[in-house]
């Protein structure tokens, strides 16, 4: 077990050895952890990677979620979809879970508070970032993540999110027997006509706060989400100027935060009948329904689940373009982007006998991080897109 440890430990630029599932397998641009164990289970563990630099970044933590010794345990998982570059993504991933054992061991438990005061305190870490790096790095004020998360503590699973990543439960029915899918979360992607009332309720001085170019709606004409971490150009005006690319200037400044990093947080008490929860970056969605990924996962052996879905979705992607998977699969990393986005899927299974324990339960800790191919860290990405 000291062994299996010393394999999980946390560490961003460890490279991945081919034959080795203990800190994932690489196969071209997808990588993947088929099987692990975690306080509450197994879970499964998928990324392949379209853009020149993954943007997706992603975590599963079990053990202590908290500083203190007798802090509660239990599992965290995170799902960080970037735009615009991987700097936003890299953060979260680096400082979240420290920010959120940081406010439960103030507040001794686990909580939704915990999590909305971790959130923030990301947001408020990147900001600080930003505002170092403006002078040399300007454009680090147009790249931003989506960002859910997954805590499973004490039989409770909290689901928070900023974006349009999304994480879908499969329970059974206990009068059919039949798995059905339960989504979780809550999107914040202005395609969703009650995010675009929301937009025009908070900005009525606005009429162009939303706007449909190229038949794809768009807040202010230039990004999907109407929640992030990071986006700094469009929450604080003093960013919004030269020398930001012309492109991501506003024509007139800005009183009052466009976008916001305030996440929707959900709490639900774990049954016996809830089967797995798969989270999963927009990627996915783009190409198979909530149900459609609740089927292949009970439908087949829980090993390689996540990279199950992620196959299933590029084939897809390839269908969509009237080519084969096979060929799909040699195109390169950057022009990939062209046919599917970064995609990252964690499916993680729920031991009803674990997940009634409590919180205060002990277990062997884990870190795994997913991964790309190795490339330098700390390179903005060529192409500024946002999501």
């Amino acid at each position: 077990m000291n062994f299996l440890r010393a394999c999980w430990l946390p560490s961003s630029d460890r490279y991945v050895q081919p034959g080795s599932d203990a800190v994932g397998r690489q196969d071209g641009l997808l990588w993947y952890k088929d099987n692990g164990q975690h306080l509450n289970g197994e879970f499964s563990m998928a990324v392949v990677q379209a853009n020149s630099l993954l943007e997706d970044q992603s975590q599963v933590e079990s053990g202590p979620l908290s500083t203190l010794e007798s802090g509660p345990y239990g599992t965290f998982v995170g799902i960080y979809d970037g735009h615009g570059g991987p700097e936003t993504s890299r953060y979260i991933n680096d400082h979240l879970f420290q920010n959120l054992k940081r406010f439960t061991s103030e507040q001794q438990s686990m909580s939704v508070d915990v999590i909305r005061k971790a959130y923030q305190a990301t947001e408020e870490g990147f900001l600080s970032v930003v505002t170092k790096q403006w002078p040399m790095k300007p454009q680090i004020a147009a790249v931003g993540s989506c960002c859910l998360v997954g805590v499973i503590c004490g039989g409770t699973l909290y689901i928070a999110n900023v974006g349009d990543s999304r994480a879908v439960l499969g329970r059974v029915m206990k009068a059919t027997g039949e798995v059905r899918a339960i989504q979780l979360s809550s999107e914040h992607n202005v395609a969703i006509e009650s995010v675009r009332q929301e937009m025009h309720s908070l900005h009525p001085d606005d009429s162009h706060i939303v706007v449909l170019k190229h038949n794809v709606w768009r807040v202010k004409g230039l990004i999907q989400v109407s929640r992030s971490i990071g986006d700094i150009y469009l929450k604080k005006a003093e960013f919004n100027r030269e020398p930001l690319y012309t492109k991501f200037r506003l024509r007139e400044p800005f009183k009052r935060p466009i976008l916001s990093s305030e996440p929707s947080i959900s709490v639900h008490e774990l049954q016996t009948h809830d089967q797995f929860v798969i989270f999963a970056s927009d990627g996915l969605w783009e190409h198979l329904s909530n149900q459609e990924a609740v089927d292949i996962v009970q439908n087949h052996p829980r090993s390689g689940s996540a990279r199950r879905l992620v196959k299933t979705a590029l084939q897809e992607a390839a269908k969509k373009r009237e080519m084969r998977y096979s060929d799909l699969k040699k195109i390169e990393r950057g022009v990939r982007r062209h046919f599917h986005d970064d995609i990252t899927v964690i499916v993680v299974f729920l031991d009803s006998n674990l997940v009634s324990r409590a919180s205060s339960a002990r277990g062997p800790s884990l870190s795994v991080r997913g991964r790309g191919i190795n490339i330098p860290a700390k390179t903005l990405a060529p192409s500024m897109e946002t999501s």
